[in-house]
């Protein structure tokens, strides 16, 4: 009977090819209302002006939280093993990524 809860218990999660390659963010934008949060991954380009969403995750305030206490979990994790991950001073997003600014 055990045997047969913990078969139950198991959950077979499928990766597709395409899904496995990802997709690279350097910019996320968190909303929310009263029954979701909405999470935007964008990737911001140098010396462009204009970003667009490459991927939005909507989940319950529920997950929401388990996903936060992931995130705490793995980033202390990753900081035991590598080293204190180094914050940018300030709150501002480097828009031009410390390089110059591209011309045509």
């Amino acid at each position: 009977m055990a045997e047969e809860n913990q078969k139950q218990d198991k959950l077979n999660i499928e990766l597709s090819e395409e899904i496995s390659e990802g997709i690279y963010s350097n910019l996320a934008i968190i909303s929310h209302s009263n029954s979701e949060f909405v999470l935007d991954f964008i990737k911001v380009m140098p010396g462009l002006p204009k970003a667009k969403v490459k991927s939005r995750i909507m989940m319950t305030p529920q997950h929401a939280k388990r996903l936060m206490r992931a995130l705490q979990d793995n980033i202390q994790k990753f900081e035991s093993q590598f080293g204190q991950i180094q914050e940018l001073e300030g709150n501002s997003f480097p828009m031009n990524f410390g390089g110059p600014t591209a011309e045509a």
